[in-house]
Order: structure tokens, then sequence, then C-alpha cells
């Protein structure tokens, strides 16, 4: 890119010069098997301008519209034309998912003021149902799918009238509103970020050059595209390089993983990536006969980000996948949050590096910054770390975000740190007393830092993520990470699913552990038994007594829509009395604690 050309102009530039190009590879499962459907770049960029065109009849510049869509075209296509048209695109998952998914849709409406909802036929009676219940049944309802016009909710141009836009609009500034990201909330209440159009476009060069992508490679994978690394990574990133992306749905992976891999086998996908959790999901699922038969001689870039990346894993896939000419160097760790867009770091390390001694985790090195400044920094003192020493892993350039979304005094504290020594107060703050900018703009070689909440350490110039500040156990003065103590459980038996570590007060914290049981295992086991023998083997590893165990159904235990486990939401669960375990055993300490209301449930 060059000058302030924005993603619609550099995505419009090729539908101009290639629109017979395939932009996406759609592969619906029919059968067993999955069938494709192409959508060029002419195709695309038709439809996004004519949707776009329809938005403008019911909206203002600035305006922001929710995309609840699991159509993966029409999904593109929406995000295109909020693009187009100047809005404030807000991707959220379809409904009818999970009860707290349709809680999160309808807090991200009255968050984000939104004017208009842009969704597809058969999420319509849904949506508006959602709509109305939660007290934002004014809010204009559009059909992607529909002829134009075609409105669900009332007050709104009759089905069948053209949409009328107006004069063409003045291309954006490079600091306006692109789309509000909202956050995973693996730690806390979700929140938008704000991602410009400056940032958009310094985060698609920052993957090119840490991957070396073009418009030869070929990408593909099955990510959500209302989350940061499906959205950016996987359709928007190839549609800025002019590229093919194949995609196959969220739920056709988790119903067979081997799609997946078959995807990249068939259409000779060069860069695909997904979180931890789906690589070893394919070590378990995917059987020897399945094996054979792929070729993933030419995956160049397997990105494994979204959560913390384990060594082992890594590892075991490299060499379980090698007979399919996976090469090792192919396994690619990277860092990255919403509040950077996606990328902060990744590439520029083997897969199989081995982690510095500094480190307590056996987290992978998550590669080298991509064209951001990344320090390390003690997150009381603000003072920066030198190689080695662990602390808060602070970010800044083009690619960070210029903040929250109606949210300025935690805009303040998490996008403007300042380090001590800086000539700004030990807190943050300005020499005044008061907090720090909230603007937007450019962040590179300037202004203040992203405090990402999340720990680190640099060696020999590549970052190694170790854990969440939040997430930190602390246990008569030792550190312990939520990671180690649910990757201990997890190995004690193969009949175990998903599972998440966290403290509850007392006169000292104690360590809780909600782990899944496979569906029907409950029957077939000695579930006291086998609750002692995990309580056993944490106490071995870590030293530590658990004060609760429960073990619960399949399901149970929550994540976020990039595979990480909302501890702060299974701890609050817990405090509530809100989980029904198939089992349990837990400290008196907690039980009263637990029957006398004093919790701390809400904190």
């Amino acid at each position: 890119m060059t000058g302030q050309r924005t993603f619609i102009d550099t995505f419009e530039t090729v539908a101009t010069e290639a629109p017979e190009r395939d932009a996406l590879v759609l592969l619906t499962e029919d059968d067993g098997r999955l069938r494709p459907q192409s959508v060029t770049y002419g195709e695309l960029s038709h439809q996004a301008k004519a949707l776009g065109a329809r938005l403008r009849a019911h909206t203002s510049p600035g305006d922001r519209v929710l995309i609840p869509q699991s159509s993966r075209r029409l999904f593109a296509a929406s995000f295109l034309a909020c693009l187009h048209a100047r809005l404030v695109a807000v991707p959220v998952p379809p409904p009818g998912s999970r009860g707290h998914h349709d809680e999160r849709i309808a807090g991200v409406v009255k968050d984000a003021a939104v004017s208009c909802v842009l969704t597809e036929s058969r999420h319509a009676p849904e949506v508006s149902q959602l709509l109305a219940r939660t007290g934002f049944g004014a809010v204009t309802c559009l059909l992607a799918d529909t002829p134009a016009g075609a409105a669900t909710s009332t007050g709104q141009s009759p089905a069948g009238t053209a949409a009328q836009p107006g004069p063409a609009l003045p291309p954006p500034g490079p600091d306006e509103i692109a789309y509000l990201q909202y956050t995973s909330g693996s730690t806390r209440e979700p929140r938008g970020v704000m991602v410009t159009h400056r940032n958009l476009a310094a985060n698609q060069e920052a993957i090119r050059l840490a991957l070396g992508t073009d418009a030869g490679s070929r990408f593909g994978g099955w990510l959500p595209l209302y989350h940061d690394m499906g959205l950016v990574g996987q359709l928007l990133h190839p549609l800025w390089l002019g590229a093919t992306t194949v995609m196959l749905s969220p739920q056709t992976f988790v119903k067979k993983p081997f799609h997946w891999l078959d995807t990249v086998s068939r259409y000779g996908l060069t860069v695909s990536g997904a979180p931890d959790f789906a690589y070893e999901l394919c070590l378990r699922r995917i059987n020897d006969i399945q094996l054979a038969a792929l070729d993933l001689t030419r995956w160049r870039h397997a990105v494994n980000g979204g959560e913390p990346v384990y060594p082992g894993t890594l590892e075991a896939f490299a060499e379980r996948f090698a007979p399919a000419g996976l090469e090792p160097d192919a396994l690619t760790p990277a860092y990255g949050l919403a509040e950077a867009t996606l990328m902060v770091s990744g590439a520029g390390t083997p897969a199989s590096g081995a982690v510095p001694s500094g480190a307590r985790n056996p987290f992978a090195p998550c590669g080298a910054p991509a064209s951001s400044e990344v320090r390390i920094v003690d997150p009381v003192s603000r003072k920066e770390l030198p190689d080695g020493r662990i602390g808060e892993i602070w970010v800044r350039g083009d690619s960070v975000a210029p903040g929250y979304w109606g949210r300025p005094t935690e805009t303040a504290e998490v996008f403007d740190a300042r380090l001590a020594g800086s000539g700004w107060g030990a807190d943050g703050s300005g020499a005044d007393g008061t907090g720090g900018s909230a603007t937007g703009g450019s962040r590179a070689g300037g202004g203040g830092f992203l405090r990402t909440g999340d720990l680190g350490l640099m060696e020999a110039g590549i970052l190694h993520v170790t854990g969440r500040i939040k997430d930190v156990i602390v246990v008569a003065g030792r550190n312990l990470y939520p990671q180690d103590l649910e990757r201990t459980v997890q190995q004690v038996s193969g009949l175990f699913g998903p599972a998440t570590a966290f403290a509850v007060p007392g006169a000292r914290e104690r360590v809780v552990v909600v782990q899944e049981l496979r569906a029907r295992s409950q029957y077939d086991i000695d579930l006291d038994s086998l609750a002692a023998t995990v309580e056993a083997r944490i106490g071995e590893e870590h030293e530590v007594r658990t004060g609760g165990l429960l073990f619960v159904r399949p399901g149970t235990v929550r994540r976020t829509t990039s595979g990480k486990v909302e501890r702060a939401a299974m701890r609050r669960m817990f405090l509530r009395g809100e989980l029904s375990p198939l089992h349990q055993r837990v400290d008196r300490e907690i039980e009263q604690l637990l029957a006398s209301g004093t919790s701390g449930a809400g904190s």
C-alpha cells in the first residue's frame, strides 16, 4: 500500500484489475463431503457496493452497523459494504448459539449504540426477537440476502423499494474508525476496540512482512469471521493482497477436524491458522487412514495463536504430520490481540525453539515483533525489564487502536501507558495529574503504550508469552499460572475435556479446578478415585493443595470465540453456585465462604 490508501481502495483495485479471480472459495458440507462455491472479486465487489447503497439509505456516515451472520459470503459482503458507506462495522456471532452469546449481542447493541443491524433471512426472526425483548425493537434491521429495501423492523422502507444512497462520499481519513472489534472477554466484560483505517492497513502490512505473503499465497481455515483472528487474518488479509481464501465453517471443523487439514491438502493452502486447542484436537481425532490421504507439503505457515501456545502441542503436531509432508518450521507460533488489530509478533523463529531458563512456563517463542515496538515492563513500577525477565507486554505502533468505544477512562489507562522516567507520573498520569491522551492517530515512535495485560519476556529479539496478569494465582507467595494447572489435570485422563483453574478468596487464596468429563464417561469410572488422583498430581507437580475440584458435564466450561477459557466468568459462576457438578470435593472453608454469601462473586 502506498500513501493513505484505505483497505476498501486496495480491494477495489484488485476487483477492477482482476474481476474474475476467486476471492472466496466457500465449502459446505453435503453427505460428508465439502462442496465448493467460488465468489470472484468482481462478484464480491458488486454485492458489497449494492449493500452499501442500501445501508446509506438508512444510516449516516459513522453509524454503527451490527453484523450477526453465519453465511461467510454475506458476512464478507456486509463488512465491505460498511467500509464503502463509511459506516462502522460491528461483527458479532450469529444468534441462537448459546444463551450467554445472546446476552453478549444485546450488550454490544447497547454499548455501541447500534443504529442498524444487517443480518440474513434465516436469522431474522431470532434477531428481531432478541432486539425486541432487550428493548431495542426500534433498531433498523435489514436483510443482506433479499432485494433492495427489504427490512424486518418497523418504521422502515417497504420491501421492494430501491435504496437511494445520495451523492458519492469522500474517502475516509486514516484515523476514522473502520470497525469495532469487541474483545473476547476472557478476563473481563467485552470492550469495543476502535480499529481505524490506519490500524487496519498497518497490520495488514505487518502480517505481510512477517509471513512473506503475496497475491500468490493461498489462505483458508475455519475460524469464525466475527473474531479478530478470523476476520483480519483469514478474510481481510487475503483480500488485501488480492489472494484467494478457502473457508469452511467452525461447526464443520468441530464435527470433523480432518476437514480442516483435508482443505489445506486439497487446495494447496500456504497459510492457515488456529488456536492451540485446534492443533491438539487434530492430534486426538485424525486417524492413520485419514493421515495417509493428506499432502501438507505446501503449508508454509501453520499459525498458532489466539491463546497460550504450548511447545508440546507444536512438536507433537510436527511429528504426527511429518509423513504428510509437513515441514517442522511450518509451525508458526504468533501473538496478537484485538487492541493491536491482530498480529503483534510472529514467525522469525522455529516452532520447536527452546524456552529460555527465565520462563517459568513451557510456552513457545512467538516470534519477533511485527512492525511494532514491544517492551517488557514491571506492571507496578512501570520500569522496563531486561531480556529474560518476565513482565507485562507493552506495545506501541500504527497497528495499536486509539482505544475502547465510549470508555475514555479505560482508554487512558490501557492505551496510553508511560514508562517510568518518561516525564509522566508513576501511575501513568501526566505531570498535572490528568490521564494520558485518548486521542487516535499514529503511535509509531511516540505517545503512550498499550498495556496488553499479558505476561511475557524477550530473549534475543524473540517474544515469549507466559500468561495473563489477572489469571495469575498467588499461593504462599508463589505465582501459579492456571494454564499450568489445567494442563496437569488434563494429562491425568483421556476422559477429560476442557478445564479451568482459578483462585477464590479466604484467609488465603485457594485453588479451584473445574474439569469437564467427556460425554457418558462419568458412568464408567470411579469419580471419587479419579478426583483423588487429580489432587495428588497437582500436589506433586505444583506443590499446592486444591481447595475445590468439580467434575462437570461437557459444554460447562465457557470459552471465548478464539478458544480462550473464560476463567473470570467461571469463577463468578462457581461463587454464585451456578455450576451443577457431577462430582465435587470442596474444602470446608470454601463451603462456609459460599454459604455466607461473602464470596465476592461480583468482583
